[in-house]
């Protein structure tokens, strides 16, 4: 017999479709195996698909998963999760707040034309001796590689950010999620790219939390606690970042592309 979910696309950190990040969301009125989960991300082979469903105490579990693994913390899916709550199935509270396995509570709150998501802020060391993997996959000499859940490689200007080609299989060797590349911006802040080849993801378009990594940084470099931030991928994206010693708000929006259904073996 099969049972019949509900999948939502959405295009995140971003108000037109076709840009920004696009996340799968399926809502469960309780949670599948594991397995199924992941068949359904791989079905779906968009860099996230996110799952919440209420837990014991009636809250709201949020898990996300790539065609290949599940992660420990999504923004742009996060994101993508609030605005079905909120757009289409009438959640009524102004912030929902998420469970999460790894990364504790996350509050998504509506903000004006969007929404701001607070996450925790993932401030990143100083590497002192730069993985091989990284200046290879990279193909660019750097001098200044910090790490935290992802390593934050930092070069000189936008352009060059822009230049990089990787190399996704020396990248997949590396020891964590994935590799942020950013600089300072011409017309924001900072821009950035992400790579993330061992989680299945070469580029994703637009990385919520990778931000939680770079807002920092540049916080500090600039002396700021609000920042702009453009991710340079080819959809492109575009946050505000405001950063405090213990949290990341990311502010976007969100645009719907599809609803549909799925159909799973019970």
């Amino acid at each position: 017999m099969n049972d019949w979910l509900t999948v939502y696309q959405v295009d995140a950190f971003t108000d037109q479709v076709f840009k920004g990040n696009p996340a799968a969301v399926v809502p469960l009125a309780k949670w599948l195996p594991d397995e199924m989960l992941q068949k359904i991300a791989e079905e779906n082979n968009l860099s996230e698909t996110a799952f919440f469903s209420p837990d014991e105490s009636g809250e709201l579990l949020l898990r996300w998963f790539t065609p290949v693994s599940e992660v420990q913390l999504c923004g742009h899916a996060t994101l993508a999760t609030a605005y079905v709550l909120f757009e289409e199935m009438g959640y009524s509270d102004d912030s929902i707040v998420f469970n999460t396995l790894h990364k504790g509570k996350l509050t998504v709150s509506r903000s004006g034309k969007g929404y701001e998501m607070v996450f925790p802020n993932l401030d990143a060391e100083v590497v002192e001796s730069v993985p091989s993997e990284i200046l290879n996959g990279l193909g660019i000499n750097v001098s200044e590689v910090l790490v935290s859940d992802d390593y934050l490689v930092v070069l000189p200007t936008q352009e060059d950010v822009l230049a990089v080609t990787p190399d996704f299989p020396e990248l997949a060797k590396l020891d964590r999620r994935g590799v942020i590349i950013t600089a300072p911006g011409n017309d924001v802040d900072f821009v950035s790219r992400y790579f993330a080849p061992s989680y299945g993801v070469n580029e994703d378009p637009v990385t919520g939390s990778a931000h939680c990594i770079s807002a920092p940084y540049w916080a500090n470099k600039l002396a700021k606690t609000e920042l702009t931030a453009k991710q340079l991928s080819k959809r492109t994206g575009d946050l505000v970042c405001s950063v405090t010693p213990d949290s990341v708000t990311l502010k976007g929006q969100a645009v719907l592309f599809m609803k549909g259904s799925l159909s799973v073996s019970s």
